[in-house]
C-alpha cells in the first residue's frame, strides 16, 4: 500500500468560490399545492391571484418529475395536464425539427418583413410601451425573473404583431430574464403568438392588450403592482396606436 500514490484530499469549493452570488429574487416552493392545481382552469388566467402551480422552474431544472406531476393531477384538473402536455409536445418539435430554435417551423414565413426597431424594443423591454397590462408583464419579469403565462402571451403578441419585431429578439430576451427559462416551450410559446410556429394561432388574431386588461385584470390590481408611475407625467402614451398596427400587421402578413 505505501507504493500508491498519495493524493492530497481535496478541498470542495462553495457556489461563492466559484463566483454565484445570491441573486434575491423569490424562488417559488417545490412543494405540490394541490389546492391551486384544482381550480387552475378557473384562476390560471387571472395574473393578480396566486393561480398557477410554479412548478416550471422545478421541471426546468429537474428538482421535480413531470411523471409525478401527471401522477398528482390526473384525479384534479384537465385542463392543468393539458398545459404539461404542451411542455412536452413542444420538447418533441425541438427534438424532431431542431430548426426552431432559430428558424420558422412555417417556413414561409422566413420571407416576412419585420420592422425591428431598436427604440420600440427597447421599450418593450423596459416596460415603457404605454399600454398598461404589458408594461406590468415586461416589469414584473426585469424584476423577479417571472412572468405570468397569460402575461408571456399578450407581451410576445403585443412585440411581434403591434410592432412588428422579430419573435427571436424577445425570446432571447426572455431567455435572458426568466428562472424558468426552457428553450422548447420558450421558442414555441413565441412562434405561436407570432403566428410562424406549429398549431400556432392565425396571424390575423392579434390580441388587443386594452381589451385583454378588461378582461383579465378589471380592477388594476395587477397593474398596479408593477406600474407604479401609472397615471403620472412621466408615465409614457402608447407607442403605436392599436387599430393602425394591427392593420399594418395584416397587410404585412398577407404580403408572405
Amino acid at each position: 500500500m505505501d507504493n500508491y500514490w498519495k493524493n492530497k484530499e481535496l478541498e470542495i469549493i462553495t457556489l461563492e468560490q466559484m463566483g454565484f452570488e445570491k441573486s434575491g429574487k423569490d424562488f417559488p416552493s417545490i412543494q405540490f399545492n394541490e389546492k391551486i392545481v384544482k381550480t387552475y382552469d378557473k384562476t390560471r388566467d387571472i395574473p393578480s391571484l396566486n393561480g398557477t402551480s410554479r412548478m416550471g422552474v422545478h421541471l426546468r431544472f429537474g428538482t421535480v418529475s413531470i411523471r409525478d406531476l401527471v401522477r398528482r393531477s390526473k384525479s384534479l384538473n384537465q385542463v392543468y395536464i393539458n398545459e404539461l402536455i404542451w411542455r412536452d409536445f413542444y420538447m418533441m418539435i425541438l427534438d424532431q425539427f431542431p430548426r426552431v430554435e432559430k428558424y420558422n417551423f412555417k417556413q414561409k414565413y422566413d420571407k416576412l418583413e419585420w420592422r425591428n426597431n431598436p427604440e420600440e424594443f427597447k421599450a418593450w423591454c423596459e416596460g415603457k410601451t404605454g399600454y398598461h397590462i404589458v408594461d406590468a408583464g415586461m416589469r414584473q419579469l426585469n424584476c423577479s425573473g417571472y412572468m405570468h403565462n397569460r402575461l408571456r402571451m399578450i407581451t410576445a403578441s403585443f412585440l411581434t404583431k403591434h410592432l412588428l419585431i422579430d419573435w427571436r429578439w424577445g425570446e432571447r430576451y426572455f431567455a435572458k430574464k426568466l428562472l424558468d427559462y426552457d428553450l422548447a416551450s420558450n421558442s414555441g410559446g413565441w412562434q405561436w403568438s407570432a403566428g410562424t410556429g406549429t398549431d400556432s394561432q392565425p396571424y390575423f388574431r392579434i390580441f388587443n392588450p386594452d381589451s385583454q386588461q378588461k378582461k383579465f385584470d378589471p380592477n388594476y390590481t395587477f397593474i398596479k403592482t408593477w406600474v407604479k408611475d401609472l397615471n403620472t407625467k412621466s408615465y409614457p402614451k402608447p407607442i403605436v396606436e392599436h387599430t393602425f398596427a394591427r392593420n399594418r400587421c395584416l397587410e404585412t402578413f398577407k404580403k408572405v
